[in-house]
C-alpha cells in the first residue's frame, strides 16, 4: 500500500513538472517609472491695479494714470515678479516707479535713456536718489548699443519711443540706428522674451521722418521694424487707441496731448 501510494506521488510530481515546462511563468512586468517631479508653479501675477496706490509712489505720477492706463498696460506686458526688465526710454520714470515695483526685490529694472540734453540723466537721479528703487540701474546709452548683455532680460519695454529714431531737431538726433536698435533689443532678450512697444499712431503711409515733425510713427514701419530683427507678434492692443484722433497734429498739441491714438503692440523673441 505505501508502496503505491509513493508510485502516485511521483506520477503526480512528474505531472506538474511537465506543466510548468509547458507553461513557464512569465516575467514580472517592470516597474513603471516615478513621475517626475513637477515644476516649481510661476509665481502669481502681481495686482497692477494697486500699484497705483503704493504710499511711496509720486503723487505727481497718478495725474496722469487715466491718459496712460498703466495697469492694462503691465498686464499687457506680462511683467512678473523676478523678471529682469529693459526700459527703453524711461523718461523722467513714470513707468520705472511701477515696474520696479511690479518685479519686486527678486527682480531688476534697467532705466535707459538716450545721451541728448542731459535730462535724461536728471529722471534717473530723480527717481533713484536717497537709495529708492533699489532694483533700478541707471543707463545713459543710444538705442543701438544698449547697455545689457545677450539673453540677459525677460522683458523690454520701449514706450512713447520708437519715433524719437528719427527725432532730430529737438532731440539732436541721431539717437540710434533703426535697422540695429531693433536688433539691440533682440539681443539682449532671453529667448522666449517679450519685447513691448508703444508710440503714438501717425496716419498709414506717412514716412518715419514724422518722428521728427509730428513724434509718431506708422505702426507698419514699427512691425516690419521689428520683424526684420527677428520677433513674432504675439498680441496687439487697443487700449489706447482713439479713433477720433485724425494723426495730423503734434503730440504736443494741446488738442490732443495725453489723447493720442496710441497703438501697443508684444513681440515675442522665438525659443
Amino acid at each position: 500500500m505505501r508502496t503505491h501510494l509513493w508510485k502516485i506521488a511521483s506520477v503526480s510530481l512528474i505531472a506538474l513538472t511537465a506543466l510548468a515546462a509547458c507553461n513557464p511563468t512569465e516575467p514580472a512586468a517592470p516597474a513603471a517609472p516615478a513621475p517626475e517631479a513637477a515644476a516649481p508653479a510661476a509665481p502669481p501675477a502681481p495686482d497692477y491695479a494697486a500699484l497705483l496706490t503704493a504710499s511711496d509712489r509720486p503723487a505727481d505720477d497718478a495725474k496722469d494714470d487715466a491718459a496712460r492706463k498703466p495697469a492694462e498696460v503691465l498686464a499687457f506686458s506680462k511683467i512678473m515678479p523676478g523678471q529682469t526688465v529693459f526700459e527703453e526710454e524711461a523718461g523722467a520714470g513714470y513707468y520705472t516707479e511701477l515696474l520696479s515695483h511690479a518685479v519686486g526685490a527678486g527682480g531688476k529694472v534697467t532705466m535707459q535713456n538716450p545721451s541728448f540734453g542731459g535730462g535724461g540723466q536728471k529722471g534717473i537721479d530723480a527717481r533713484t536718489k536717497d537709495g529708492r528703487l533699489a532694483n533700478v540701474k541707471g543707463s545713459i546709452s543710444q538705442f543701438d548699443k544698449l547697455d545689457a548683455t545677450d539673453g540677459s532680460v525677460d522683458v523690454v519695454t520701449w514706450f512713447l519711443g520708437p519715433h524719437e529714431l528719427w527725432c532730430m531737431k529737438e532731440c539732436g538726433g541721431p539717437l540710434g540706428d533703426p535697422a540695429k536698435s531693433f536688433a539691440e533689443a533682440f539681443r539682449i532678450l532671453k529667448p522666449g522674451g517679450y519685447f513691448v512697444i508703444l508710440d503714438h499712431a501717425a496716419k498709414a503711409g506717412e514716412p518715419p521722418t514724422t518722428g521728427d515733425t509730428l513724434h509718431r510713427i506708422d505702426p507698419m514701419q514699427v512691425k516690419s521694424m521689428a520683424t526684420t530683427a527677428g520677433f513674432v507678434l504675439d498680441e496687439e492692443s487697443a487700449i489706447l487707441a482713439n479713433p477720433a484722433d485724425d494723426h495730423t497734429k503734434p503730440v504736443f498739441d494741446p488738442a490732443i496731448r495725453r489723447h493720442t491714438d496710441q497703438f501697443l503692440l508684444r513681440y515675442k523673441k522665438p525659443g
